[in-house]
């Protein structure tokens, strides 16, 4: 399990927000302000402090780390393909790869590496994906796809293609390409000025060692900023009360629940404290309780007195006046009307009596079950009497609607009842005393102690009479009884309400007698005057608990950001991977990097959860990495610490490097060159450079290795950027091969020629010429000299001046090649059309002139070398 991995199970038992990190610190190796800013929401989310944006924790993913790499298996790139969405690089493009040794992509700046670079980067998991792949910035964003690419790898020499997609997990076997550039370096200036070495992984732990610290300072920060203060509520606090015990309670026993219900006073509570206060400040207690209890007494008279008058004529009388009125006038109709029938028509004797009355109603119900469907009494003639059940015939029906017309007249003396007890009625109305005496000093008292009550029962007086007046208007028929006036609001609970506080109060005088209940009153006081005056200051009460509970959560937070078990886990690592074989491979890099005066002494500590190797500069005046070394010396450490880890990785697959000697000196190139040649000779080698110095130096370092070196060629076009060509730029080449690079050109100058185009043609021969006067050049370096003083080289190469013969032939060659080359290329006649222009076959031996002069000395070469043997 590689230390990736190892970091990434323990990571699942850390808390939420640490997983965060980890993802992050995977994802882009280092914080942002705004991932601090993010991290910190979350950790105090976790202490129980919400975060108002609602931020969630996310997590690294298994598919996200990638698996260590096979060493029983070999992973080669055949070539990149089938690009799409990649920044603006040609959508379809392709690079091809050799299997073996070392491939140089060369490229201008701008020409598209770093859009290979990161997708490489991405689909190989490379430790550094800070960089995102976005497509073309000239198309309409909704119109681009995702970035997708297709490796042709070779498998233990199966050829296979593995499809990669930006965002999705990319395919496994890429995991065993290892990719190196800037971002990648595993080596910096630490805070001491000494150099420091991470190894992959453990920078990791590092940074989250390094987040936490930097959280904690600010969680410190805020809580000191949150330290509540108790001098709005001190006072209360040293008192002898329930408020002050509450107060003390605070934070551990007191919540703000709490507080705000002893803040609260109900109406009963305050109306208490004021029968207190009042009742304490007395200086006659008795006397007092006397007073009180006698207005008591004259407002508890003006109470019965108001119950007494509402009484005679509250809606209840009045109702029931106006039924009995209305009862009497229905029952004086009915007796006028049976009165005036019955008298003219004879009956027996007895008749009319209670006996004849009783049989007679009898006959009335038997009516209902003889006769149905009848009104009694108006039966047919041929009915049969309900009586004696003969037939009535006309005088038989005709005397019983007599009968039952007098028996009606009996409603004469239920009219004459109604009509008296309507009249007895009306007259409790018509003289009921209503006057409840509420004048002059019992106007005064009251108006004392309740003005809004004192209108109340002079409204009430007022009504009362005038109500009586619209009764009786209403019983004689001159006002409508919905007109009759309402009577107001009663004033009786209110009189109850001041007839209580006045009888309590007078209690509580009397009960300041014993010195035992007063101390009890006092007592009482004091705690209501407590919780009026925590009403006061409840705001700070609160704000206080609200902060302790911030300051509280803000320290398990702090407590949750000790870093004591990320140094155990970057220790342990430490143990068990950064080891002495570690530092030995490191020192034998610095070595083949030339850095040999850096030693890399083991120091597994982990301060903060920093587990680092210290590289000590091992020179007699001493001074620090920081002090001494450039700015390529501390790349060329970067470059080793890459090569150190790739080779304890075991791994057979290849490294991708891009622009490894960005920032290196001159000379550091050559090392840098020498070791990645001698790496090719073991596994494949990708190598991303816009440097041409560089490349020539990469070839060299080949060819002296006996290595395998393949040059490919990105460019610009107008099919977009990063377009593969076979055709490296004439600069880059050697002499044999410019040479055939202008045999090709000849024929673009033929086909100008025979087309008459005078314009192309002069063009196409002067940029031609131009190239002819660099092979010369080339040549002489190359082949005359034999490459033992190059431009740029490292230093001059004796051993190779053994075949090196400069005659006169040789500098009248060169100066006539030289001279014919420059004047077509640099003559201003040339360019105004004065000078006639070279035909193509002039042209023509000019090429050869100069190839064939190459193949002599080469053959030369070899016979003075056999010479001086």
């Amino acid at each position: 399990m590689t230390i990736i991995q190892e970091i990434h199970a323990w990571s699942k038992g850390l808390p939420a927000w640490q997983q965060d990190a980890i993802a992050r610190l995977y994802q882009d190796r280092t914080f942002s302000a705004v991932d601090l800013d993010d991290l910190y929401a979350l950790a105090k989310a976790e202490a129980g402090i919400p975060d108002p944006d609602g931020r969630k924790p996310k997590k690294l993913e298994d598919a996200q780390v990638a698996p260590p790499t096979d060493p029983a298996r070999i992973v080669q790139l055949a070539a990149i393909k089938e690009l799409a969405n990649v920044n603006a690089l040609a959508n379809g493009g392709s690079v091809p790869i050799s299997l073996a040794g070392l491939t140089v992509i060369y490229g201008e700046n701008g020409a598209g590496k770093s859009g290979y670079s990161r997708v490489f980067k991405h689909a190989c998991r490379a430790r550094d994906r800070r960089e995102p792949i976005l497509p073309n910035a000239n198309l309409d964003p909704k119109a681009a796809g995702v970035a997708q690419a297709v490796f042709e790898a070779v498998i233990d020499g199966v050829v296979t293609d593995l499809a990669w997609q930006y965002g999705t997990t990319a395919p496994e076997p890429l995991s065993d390409i290892s990719i190196f550039d800037t971002h990648c370096a595993r080596a910096y200036i630490d805070n001491h000025g000494d150099f420091a070495y991470a190894p992959y992984g453990l920078d990791i732990l590092e940074g989250l060692a390094g987040a936490c610290n930097k959280l904690k300072a600010r969680a410190t920060q805020e809580k000191t900023v949150n330290v509540p203060s108790d001098a709005a509520y001190a006072a209360l606090a040293n008192e002898q009360t329930a408020v002050a015990t509450a107060l003390l309670g605070i934070p551990t026993k007191t919540k703000s629940e709490h507080i705000e219900a002893l803040s609260t006073l109900s109406q009963i509570e305050q109306d208490r404290l004021a029968l207190l206060t009042k009742t304490l400040a007395e200086a006659d207690p008795k006397q007092k309780a006397q007073a009180l209890r006698q207005k008591a007494a004259r407002l508890s008279g003006l109470k019965d007195r108001i119950a007494s008058a509402i009484a005679l004529i509250d809606d209840e009388k009045i109702n029931q006046l106006r039924r009995l009125i209305d009862k009497s006038k229905a029952a004086k109709a009915s007796a006028e009307l049976a009165a005036a029938e019955f008298k003219q028509t004879p009956g027996l004797a007895g008749t009319g009596g209670e006996e004849w009355k009783a049989l007679f109603e009898a006959a009335r119900d038997f009516a209902k079950v003889s006769h149905p469907g009848h009104e009694f009494p108006d039966f047919p003639e041929d009915a049969a009497c309900p009586l004696c059940q003969n037939r009535l015939g006309q005088e038989g029906a005709t005397r019983l609607v007599q009968f039952d017309t007098f028996i009606k007249q009996a409603a004469e003396k239920a009219a004459k009842e109604a009509r008296e007890t309507a009249a007895t009625a009306y007259r409790a109305v018509q003289h009921a005393a209503l006057d409840v005496m509420f004048r002059d000093g019992l106007v005064e008292e009251l108006t004392e102690i309740d003005p809004a009550l004192t209108a109340e029962c002079a409204s009430m007086q007022e009504c009362l009479n005038t109500r009586q007046s619209s009764v009786l208007q209403a019983a004689a028929a001159e006002l409508q009884w919905e007109e009759v006036l309402v009577l107001p609001a009663d004033p009786r609970p209110g009189l109850v309400r001041i007839i209580e506080g006045l009888q309590e109060q007078a209690t509580a005088l009397e009960a300041t007698a014993d010195e035992k209940v007063r101390a009890e009153m006092l007592v009482e006081k004091r705690e209501l005057d407590a919780r009026i005056r925590l009403g006061e200051v409840k705001a700070a009460v609160l704000e206080a608990i609200a902060k302790h509970e911030v300051c509280h959560k803000l320290q398990a937070c702090i407590d949750g950001l000790d870093t004591r078990a990320i140094s155990r886990k970057s220790t342990e690592l430490s143990r068990t991977t950064a080891n002495q074989e570690l530092a030995d491979a490191l020192n034998e890099e610095l070595k083949h990097l030339k850095v040999h005066q850096l030693q890399v002494v083991m120091k597994p500590e982990s301060p903060g959860g920093k587990t680092q190797f210290k590289l000590v500069l091992q020179l007699p005046g001493g001074g620090t990495p920081a002090a001494i070394l450039s700015e390529g010396e501390q790349r060329a450490i970067a470059i080793a610490s890459f090569l150190a880890e790739i080779k304890l990785g075991k791994g057979r697959g290849g490294i991708v490097l891009d622009d490894p000697v960005s920032s290196l000196d001159h000379r550091r190139r050559w090392e840098v060159a020498e070791r990645l040649a001698l790496e090719s000779l073991t596994r494949q080698v990708i190598v991303f450079t816009h440097d041409i110095y560089f490349l020539c130096i990469l070839e060299q370092k080949v060819a002296e290795l006996g290595a395998v070196l393949t040059k490919n060629y990105i460019r610009r076009t107008a099919q977009g950027y990063g377009v593969h060509s076979q055709d490296l730029p004439f600069d880059v080449l050697g002499t044999k091969e410019r040479i055939g690079r202008l045999r090709l050109m000849l024929e673009d100058v033929r086909k100008a020629h025979k087309a008459g185009d005078e314009d192309i043609h002069r063009k196409l021969t002067s940029e031609a010429y131009g190239d002819l006067r660099l092979a010369w050049e080339r040549c002489i370096e190359e082949v005359l000299f034999n490459e033992s003083i190059q431009r740029f080289g490292e230093g001059v190469s004796t051993q190779r001046l053994k075949r090196v013969v400069v005659t006169d032939d040789d500098y009248r060659e060169i100066d006539a090649g030289m001279t014919k080359s420059s004047k077509f290329e640099h003559d201003a006649a040339m360019r105004v059309g004065r000078l006639p222009v070279p035909d193509p076959d002039e042209l023509s031996g000019d090429i050869e002139k100069l190839d064939t002069w190459r193949k002599t000395i080469i053959q030369r070469r070899e016979q003075v070398a056999a010479g001086r043997a």
